[in-house]
């Protein structure tokens, strides 16, 4: 399994200037090769390396290797849509590969190229950090973010052996509850809903004014909500992960492909469910669980919320009716109620169970079938 280290570098006054200057020379490369590569419809790394090797080397400085980078970056962008040209940004990201970037963990330093040569400076990082470094294989990509610069190195860790499972772990996804699982835990969501609706207030206010203060307050929250929404998840799926791990079940969870595609939302919705990030909690869940050697499944979501885990009463119409509030179940054929999010975490445990034949095996002294 392949997983990022980001490191934050310490370079000198100068070293900064000079890195800001690689990091324009290298895009402006980027918008070069774009519109020769748009001129002669050629959108393939070899064609385009064929077509612009020599120019962009001489016309920009730079290095062979950053050169066949920057060749690379362009016929990425034009992997995703051929009909619209791809311009960069002035700072945008430089890939590193071992031929131009040399890590020295015993220091805390990086050998790096620049557009004046090969610079030596110090960098920081975590413990977890570092002992990802020990495997490092691959591309690095070097960002510049809100004055700082960070590396980003692609690490080789080994997958723990997945054992068989004695049971599952349901967990059911959500906006009010981001996440419940089948023990009846539940991780509530209301200060990712908070932190999001006070940011999009104050971006509303800040972008009404246009003025440079209202603006230079604008750049410096760009990103503090997909930060916080990360370091959520990040925490969430840290503690399914070890629950699961620790009593030796495996995590069924929904497989919410194309959700937005299929659900409708009122207006005042729209803006919380585009925010949803639930792809990255269950990103983040499985790769958390091969890092553990605990088994992922993912089932069918629909009808789970609906479905009594009691007597398999399926009543579209009843069930929503029978609703006291949104977040409350009550089966209308034998009268169970409970917490529409856990009984649906439930019916996600049964199904991974069904999918797998896992033999039935209590969990918790509350579990429905005690």
């Amino acid at each position: 399994m392949k997983l990022i280290a980001q490191v934050k570098l310490q370079p000198s006054k100068e070293q900064v200037e000079l890195l800001l200057q690689t990091m324009q020379r290298f895009n402006e490369a980027c918008d070069f090769i774009s519109q020769q590569a748009w001129d002669a419809r050629q959108f393939r790394r070899v064609g385009l390396q064929k077509l612009t090797y020599y120019d962009v080397k001489a016309m920009f400085g730079l290095g062979a290797q950053s050169a066949i980078h920057a060749i690379y970056k362009v016929a990425d962008a034009y992997k995703l849509n051929k009909k619209v040209k791809r311009a960069f940004r002035p700072l945008g990201s430089i890939s590193y590969d071992e031929r131009i970037l040399a890590w020295r963990l015993s220091d805390n330093t990086i050998n790096i190229w620049t557009i004046a040569g090969r610079e030596r400076m110090a960098f920081v990082c975590g413990e977890r950090q570092r002992k990802l470094l020990e495997a490092f294989d691959g591309q690095a990509d070097l960002l510049y973010r809100n004055g700082e610069f960070y590396l980003h190195q692609v690490c080789n860790v080994d997958d723990e052996v997945e054992g068989d499972p004695d049971g599952f772990l349901g967990v059911d996804l959500g906006i009010a509850n981001i996440a419940v699982d089948s023990d009846n835990t539940i991780h509530q969501g209301k200060t990712m809903k908070s932190v999001r609706y006070r940011h999009r207030e104050l971006r509303r206010k800040l972008q009404a004014k246009g003025t440079k203060a209202s603006r230079r307050r604008l750049k410096k929250l760009v990103g503090y909500e997909r930060r916080f929404a990360t370091w959520t998840n990040h925490n969430i799926s840290k503690v399914i992960v070890a629950k699961a791990k620790d009593t030796a079940r495996g995590i069924a969870i929904e497989d919410l492909g194309g959700i937005r595609d299929r659900i409708t939302a009122r207006k005042p919705q729209r803006a919380t469910l585009s925010s949803w990030s639930f792809h990255q909690l269950r990103t983040f869940i499985e790769y958390k669980a091969k890092q553990s050697g605990v088994k992922v499944v993912a089932v069918d979501p629909r009808n789970t919320s609906r479905t009594c885990p009691c007597c398999g009463h399926v009543d579209k119409a009843g069930a929503l009716w029978a609703r006291k509030t949104q977040d409350k179940f009550l089966c209308v054929d034998c009268g169970y109620s409970g917490l529409a999010d856990y009984i649906a975490a439930v019916n996600i445990r049964e199904r991974g169970r069904a999918l797998l034949s896992v033999p039935y095996i209590p969990t918790i002294a509350t579990d429905l079938r005690l």
